[in-house]
């Protein structure tokens, strides 16, 4: 379950643990000179005192390009309408008419079986639209989804209601450091943990054995409790969003993006 946020996302714990103040805020006080043995800072003066902070134009020659296309995908998925059909079948669909133990996460059972998850799948349109989530569907899958989404399509394609791309936030903040506020960092960790705990409570796995009740997804009931869930996400993750793109903003301005 919380694995993932470890082995999918590359940030080691200690690095996520490690506190910076952001770009355009500059540390001052007697360990401020500390932070200049932090790759990337930089010494200023403010009214003459000796402060600390990140070398922005530096850090902008350095990853401009990883800004740019980190600002550029955030405002598309922002300016787009949230889906919220998906309704989680994205890890249905990667274990689709596999043999059991050919299954991602073997050591797990499926809740209704490989025929009961097969009949799932095909008694639902797939409406996929993250990249990362469809390049793991089984091949007998992926004719199945309303979408056949490529990484090249990632900025025309990603959408706020996506609970992939809700818990990419994390990789973008991380991917962005220094430049992103330690707390941001840690506020899209959270909203990750969150939507994996979702993604794979409303997947065919039962993990009942680990204390996470199933979001039984093939009843009304179900899917009306994931789409609710979804929808918080969302509203979380928009918040976010505007949050990383402020940080954009300081290194980038938007003017700029298309440039």
């Amino acid at each position: 379950m919380e694995d993932f946020l470890f082995t999918y996302y590359s940030h080691r714990p200690a690095k996520l643990r490690r506190w910076h103040p952001g770009a355009g805020i500059a540390l001052a006080g007697p360990g401020s000179q500390e932070w200049l043995e932090e790759a990337g800072y930089a010494r200023r003066e403010v009214s003459g005192e000796p402060v600390a902070a990140l070398d922005v134009d530096a850090f902008r020659q350095r990853r401009g390009e990883a800004v740019r296309f980190v600002q550029q995908l955030l405002t598309a998925t922002a300016e787009r309408p949230p889906q919220l059909g998906c309704l989680g079948l994205h890890e249905w669909a990667m274990v689709y008419r596999l043999p059991a133990d050919r299954v991602r996460h073997a050591a797990w059972p499926l809740r209704l079986g490989t025929a009961g998850t097969d009949a799932v799948v095909e008694s639902h349109r797939l409406r996929c639209t993250h990249h990362d989530a469809f390049r793991f569907f089984t091949p007998q899958a992926r004719p199945r989804n309303a979408a056949q989404p490529q990484r090249e399509d990632q900025v025309a394609m990603e959408q706020p209601g996506c609970v992939h791309a809700t818990m990419d936030l994390y990789k973008w903040a991380y991917k962005l450091g220094p430049a992103v506020p330690g707390e941001l960092v840690l506020d899209c960790f959270v909203l990750a943990r969150d939507a994996r705990e979702l993604d794979m409570r409303a997947s065919p796995y039962d993990l009942s054995g680990i204390g996470y009740s199933p979001v039984a997804i093939e009843t009304a009931e179900g899917r009306a409790a994931y789409v609710e869930e979804q929808r918080a996400l969302a509203f979380r993750g928009a918040a976010l969003r505007a949050r990383l793109l402020a940080v954009c903003e300081r290194i980038l301005p938007a003017a700029a993006v298309g440039a």
